[in-house]
């Protein structure tokens, strides 16, 4: 009996060799397409953004491959500065031939070359064209957002979600526009839109290390009996300054907390001493001021300043870099609790990685969250904006702790396998 070539796919979206939670979810995509016996092509960008934002986005402090034991392939080539690598990039994924072509969706000042690319594929080749969404209306308000976000997903013949937010979004977006929604991956007919409702699956490109001391640890960073974590980039909308003053009502309790912030201020990753920061700076500057509203521009945000401040140093341990990949597991493992007190949300990587530690997720009742959390199962929610709530639920992980069984219960319905099969859900039995 004849044995059907693999389903081919391209995902489309940050490589390896950059940071932040996007270029994670496309590895780890990637790797769970292939489990399920596709071929993989990982097709990035070399420059992801326009090039005057001044931000390091690449990952020079990773030493492993986390592609390490797969057959992906991985080809850096489209430039988001140089339209002409737009069209050489829509050239090489159509000399793939592939079955699908999966974008990652997440931020709509990529609309221009992710809707050049999506169209010019389509005429190409034969693929069916996947925008896999994170998110469709931006967390800070843009006057030209809904213009690349209606060019870039126009074209699109199915849209993955990981939110019913999302997809009332997607709506909004299109409202002439017939959609079918499901959460099992069939396709709709011709002249309907399919919207396969997913998740964020649980990450599995950082474990936990059997090995590890997490007495040690916890010594070495000067942490009290129960810690919280907040990690990740800071930006505005993940309200870390709502966690800083939530703790500091807690603190002034009890004396056996502590709060660990491990992440990079995302504005501040290029040295200040170089001419070429200072010139983007300036230009990125005007730029903003054209298109963004004040109170959205969030390049002056420190909340930082706020643990000496309210004298919270001795309880508040602070690594303000990027994390290594092989240094990730080591604050997962020595935290008792997440904290994720946004305030917007879409599906988040952070709480897909805290899932992975099987660490109890503290979050805001805003976006997703409250489809994800079940209050006083796999975490607690407290309300939005509300710091007094905040501080409530933070000493109720403490009196009234959450077992740790229940989060590895709720993570198991977040599967990459299932996520994956979803998707290739029409191809498998070709």
């Amino acid at each position: 009996m004849h044995k059907p070539p693999p389903v081919k796919v391209v995902c489309f979206g940050p490589g390896p060799v950059f940071k932040g939670g996007i270029s994670n979810y496309n590895t780890s995509l990637a790797k769970a397409l292939e489990k399920q016996g596709a071929e993989v092509h990982i097709v990035s960008w070399t420059q992801q953004y326009p090039s005057i934002i001044p931000r390091e986005f690449k990952d020079k402090a990773s030493k492993g491959n986390l592609l390490e034991g797969t057959k992906i392939k991985t080809t850096y080539v489209c430039n988001y500065n140089n339209p002409f690598s737009w069209r050489k990039t829509a050239r090489f994924i159509a000399d793939i031939d592939p079955d699908i072509v999966i974008f990652q969706w997440a931020i709509a000042i990529q609309g221009a070359p992710l809707g050049y690319l999506a169209r010019h594929i389509k005429k190409l080749c034969r693929a069916e064209v996947v925008f896999d969404c994170h998110l469709v209306v931006q967390k800070e308000a843009s006057s030209i957002d809904r213009v690349f976000t209606k060019y870039g997903l126009k074209i699109a013949d199915t849209y993955i979600t990981h939110a019913y937010k999302t997809v009332d979004e997607l709506k909004a977006v299109y409202p002439d526009r017939m959609f079918d929604v499901n959460e099992t991956g069939l396709r709709a007919e011709t002249q309907v839109s399919s919207v396969i409702k997913l998740y964020h699956p649980v990450y599995d490109l950082f474990r936990p290390d059997p090995d590890f001391s997490v007495k040690a640890a916890k010594s070495e960073m000067n942490l009290r009996q129960h810690v919280f974590l907040f990690f990740g980039f800071i930006r505005k909308y993940k309200g870390l300054h709502q966690a800083i003053e939530a703790f500091r009502i807690l603190a002034n309790q009890r004396d056996d907390v502590s709060l660990l912030i491990v992440g990079e201020s995302f504005w501040n990753t290029l040295s200040e001493n170089k001419w070429s920061t200072r010139v983007k700076k300036a230009v990125f500057s005007f730029a903003k001021s054209l298109l963004l509203k004040k109170a959205d521009d969030e390049r002056d945000y420190n909340p930082l300043s706020l643990v000496e401040t309210y004298g919270l140093r001795d309880k508040v341990h602070i690594v303000n870099a990027f994390v290594p990949n092989e240094e990730v597991h080591r604050y997962f493992q020595v935290s008792d609790n997440i904290v994720l007190f946004y305030l917007t949300a879409t599906p988040s990587g952070v709480e897909s990685l805290s899932y992975n530690f099987h660490l109890p997720v503290l979050a805001t009742r805003v976006g997703h969250f409250p489809e994800t959390i079940e209050d006083g199962f796999n975490g607690y929610l407290a309300n939005d904006r509300d710091i007094d709530d905040m501080a409530a639920v933070m000493g109720r992980a403490i009196s009234h702790p959450i077992d740790r069984s229940n989060v590895k219960e709720a993570a198991k319905k977040l599967s990459w396998e299932n996520y994956a099969q979803a998707i290739l859900q029409p191809y498998l039995d070709r």
